[in-house]
């Protein structure tokens, strides 16, 4: 079972508007969408999330 864990981009309160992170292996990076909790989610190698996250705060 994964942990799942609001990411620190979403906005703060009760916005609906709102992504989840969990970490399911050492090298993979999952992503959802807390609306829909049983619905699908992606999965990303972790170097190519934390490029992504990087790339994005530039």
């Amino acid at each position: 079972m994964l942990r799942w864990r609001k990411s620190s981009f979403t906005n703060t309160g009760n916005d609906p508007q709102c992504v989840e992170l969990a970490c399911p292996s050492a090298d993979r990076r999952a992503v959802r969408d807390s609306k829909q909790p049983d619905g699908p989610m992606l999965s990303f190698p972790a170097r190519a999330f934390h490029a992504f996250l990087t790339e994005r705060r530039k």
